[in-house]
């Protein structure tokens, strides 16, 4: 277009001007009377050579060419007037197209003349096609046409343009582009007409918006060009601009845009509110001026809705040109209902979008609400669309659109960008309510498997560390635990099975649940290493024959420890696992030599137990690998950062158990990491009592009496009777079904602990004795008045125990 456009400028000029055209006046029998120098030029004939002869006689001589002139003639006899293309001869004998133009001429005495002009016949089509083109543009062409003088008012446009203005084309001579377009826009256009102007360089397809007074609700976008216009003296004459509208075209590119914004902002996490607030921050300010996302209160609680229910819903996201927008809409984390008439109510029964125009001065669904109304409106509403987010069948909640700055309304195809952009946020925000419904499932399964907070044991004051390697899993393969053992003993446990994630958790559940029941059997550390070994290597076989496919149980570590708080001894034993580091009082830290023993699941081999005496204050530090061993650092460096951070004096349990965590864990550990410090407590000398009675009849009298002084000692007098009755039964059963001197220790505490050991192995049992028995109620007596009792074995026989709350009130003795 704009290369046309310049061969006005840059062409030819009109080939009939005087100082172009040859000139040649006939007769009213067709003589010559005039012949000019142009047609001397071009024909050859000198004036002398054809004055008063016959134009046919000379002109022509070929009788096709002849025939061509006799009807050029009769047309111009029969209309006053022809124009066309002629053959002539040349004075040389070839043949010459002429563009011939002819006029009658009436001289005063009434006699004619013709008037003939002519140019060669291919500057003559040339000059008339260029003619043709510019009289195109500025009648029949769809695209906008304006010529500025070089003040850059009007001097001439094309109806296109005029059906642009809304004005006719003829009253735009004089005018500026401000008197059309809003002054931002007139600005614009000016400044790319006056660069063109000043430059001499054209400007190509300049998309800017261009809003027109007579209609200021309407978006129209146009597409520019501009090139300046010379005369062929070089001087300028102001520019030239095409105008198309472009707005379809722009509107399309903008979805499709907006589109490809949403694939990659939308669902780039596994997060409802997350997802919820991306879909707000797509569509403001490209599609609406303001965005709500509400979901159905199940969805939000990573619920499936129920079809056909349709409550409360939860505003996840808004998102607004203004901050006004928090002022008028519900905020974010509200729970509320919309009214029965509402949109979004007829949107989530309907399962369709709505698409709606608001020109009245209050808002019906909001009847009831008339100050929310007034507010809205005030914003300047005027359009609204609500679209269902659904997805897999199921309406999660609505996506809601409006507009107020804007002001042209939504229309359909606003409406289907709003509903592409709904699914796929939908289909994200289920992938994502899924994700933490399963999620949340399998954290607090996974969170179940962990001891919680461990409570105070008179034993040792515990503090704790535990880091999966992976975050969102939220537990790993690695645990520790603090059980309570009679005796006021604590067993101390940390383990690791091999793997990560859910798998490990699920394996390493199981492996503590077994811990959990071995210690309650009061066995020895050597010996509950030796169970869990069979159990590990058991687990091993039942899984690979009933899933071949999923992650196989290698194999796990464990190191097993129990304290006596009266002896102050700590036995120890390990299955592969690190060894503790154990810190005396005065800030000395080893490693104790603990037999390593084979990891658990691998069979076969014995566990060793180490005992260690433990001055009262001293700290244990149990960990798994993943605190000392990492790519930068082997295992001795990272023994010796331990001891180091362990070392540090004056501090509590919990504050060295965070200074180990600062110098030793990294935001992200590379593999799981359980750390478990406890600090020894010795029990005073003066709260235990401990006795050898020998094995006769009178054993239990003495034990009686021996107890009943001590709890006057210790002012527990009112227990007197239970405890006498307790420690009578236990003397009496290992006096009868024992062998050996029998041993009887009493501890004060929280509880009152009694003890009867003896040097057999046999299993007391519990029973129901019969009414015509007369023995058989021993054990069942303990059972009644003791809180707690059992059996625990030792190296050289079996101890039988009995807790007792302290101030427990005594039992009326039966009337005989």
């Amino acid at each position: 277009m704009d290369a046309s456009l310049s061969t006005f400028s840059e062409g030819p000029e009109d080939p009939f001007a005087v100082r172009r055209a040859a000139s040649v006046v006939l007769d009213p029998h067709a003589r010559i009377v005039g012949w000019s120098g142009r047609a001397e030029e071009l024909l050859g004939y000198a004036p002398e050579d054809v004055l008063g002869r016959s134009a046919d006689g000379v002109l022509t001589d070929n009788p096709s060419d002849r025939a061509v002139v006799m009807e050029a003639v009769a047309a111009c006899t029969r209309d006053q007037g022809w124009f066309g293309i002629v053959p002539l001869r040349h004075r040389d004998g070839h043949r010459v197209e002429m563009g011939c133009r002819a006029r009658v001429v009436i001289r005063p005495d009434s006699t004619y003349e013709w008037y003939l002009v002519g140019a060669p016949a291919q500057e003559v089509v040339q000059w008339e096609t260029d003619r043709s083109v510019l009289d195109g543009l500025f009648r029949r062409s769809p695209i906008g046409l304006a010529v500025y003088a070089p003040d850059l008012s009007i001097l001439r446009v094309n109806r296109a343009i005029a059906k642009f203005s809304g004005a006719p084309a003829e009253l735009h001579r004089g005018l500026r582009a401000s008197d059309f377009l809003f002054q931002a826009d007139a600005d614009t256009v000016e400044a790319q007409l006056r660069e063109v102007l000043e430059s001499g360089k054209s400007s190509i397809f300049a998309e800017q918006p261009c809003r027109i007074l007579t209609a200021p609700d309407q978006e129209l976008v146009a597409s520019a060009s501009a090139f300046r216009m010379q005369d062929s003296a070089g001087r300028v004459l102001g520019v030239a601009q095409t105008v198309e509208d472009v707005t379809d075209r722009y509107r399309a590119r903008r979805r499709l845009a907006l589109l490809n914004e949403a694939s990659a902002r939308i669902g780039t996490t596994l997060d409802v509110a997350t997802t919820a607030r991306e879909l707000a921050e797509v569509a403001v300010p490209d599609l609406a001026d303001y965005v709500s996302v509400d979901l159905l209160e199940p969805v939000n609680r990573g619920e499936e809705p129920v079809p056909g229910t349709y409550g409360e819903v939860h505003r996840m996201a808004i998102r607004g040109v203004s901050p006004e927008a928090s002022q008028v809409m519900y905020p974010v984390g509200e729970t509320f209902s919309f009214p029965p008439q509402a949109p979004h109510i007829r949107c989530l029964v309907e399962r369709r979008p709505v698409l709606e125009t608001y020109r009245g001065s209050h808002l019906p669904w909001l009847a009831e609400d008339p100050e929310r109304s007034e507010r809205v409106l005030s914003e300047g509403l005027h359009s609204l669309m609500v679209v269902p987010l659904a997805a897999r069948g199921l309406v999660l909640g609505t996506l809601g659109l409006w507009r107020s700055r804007r002001p042209e309304p939504f229309e359909e195809d606003d409406l289907t960008l709003a509903e592409e952009l709904a699914s796929r946020a939908a289909l994200c925000i289920d992938n994502a309510r899924r994700y933490t419904q399963q999620h949340q499932a399998a954290l607090t399964l996974q969170h179940s498997l962990l001891p919680g907070e461990v409570p105070g044991h008179p034993a040792a004051e515990v503090a704790h560390r535990y880091r999966p390697a992976d975050p969102a899993a939220g537990v790993g393969g690695d645990w520790f635990d603090v059980i309570p053992l009679s005796g006021l003993r604590v067993a101390l446990v940390v383990g690791d099975v091999v793997g990560h994630g859910t798998h490990a958790a699920v394996t390493m559940g199981r492996l503590r649940t077994a811990v959990h029941t071995l210690a309650n059997l009061d066995l020895a550390p050597d010996e509950v290493l030796a169970h869990l070994d069979a159990l590990v290597d058991r687990l091993a076989v039942e899984q690979e024959a009933t899933d071949a496919h999923s992650p196989q149980l290698i194999g796990a570590t464990c190191l097993y420890a129990i304290y006596d708080p009266v002896s102050r001894r700590c036995t120890l034993a390990r299955a592969s696992h690190l060894p503790p580091v154990v810190v005396t009082p005065d800030g000395q830290a080893s490693i104790p030599d603990v037999p390593a023993g084979p990891p658990l699941g691998l069979g076969g081999l014995p566990y060793e137990t180490t005992e260690l005496e433990l001055a009262e204050g001293s700290l244990l530090a149990l960990y798994t690998d993943g605190l000392v061993e990492a790519r930068e650092q082997d295992v001795d460096e990272g023994l010796a950062q331990l001891r180091a951070a362990l070392t540090v004096p004056a501090r509590t349990v919990e504050e060295t158990c965070a200074a180990v965590e600062e110098a030793m864990l990294p935001e992200r550990p590379a593999d799981d990491v359980a750390l478990l410090i406890a600090r020894t407590r010795a029990l005073a000398t003066e709260k235990v009592a401990t006795w050898e009675l020998p094995a006769e009849p009178t054993a239990a009298a003495e034990a009686r009496n021996l107890t009943t002084r001590q709890l006057a000692e210790w002012q527990l007098d009112e227990m007197a009777v239970t405890t006498e009755l307790i420690v009578s039964e236990l003397v009496t059963n290992a006096y009868r079904y024992a062998a050996g001197p029998i041993t009887l220790r009493l501890i004060r505490h929280c509880d009152l602990i009694c003890e009867v050991s003896d040097g057999s192995s046999t299993s007391p049992h519990l029973r129901q004795a019969r009414s015509t028995d007369e023995g058989g109620r021993g054990l069942f007596l303990v059972a009644q008045l003791a809180q707690r009792w059992g059996t625990r074995y030792v190296g050289d026989g079996k101890t039988i125990w009995a807790e007792q709350p302290l101030h427990m009130p005594a039992p009326k003795r039966p009337a005989r």
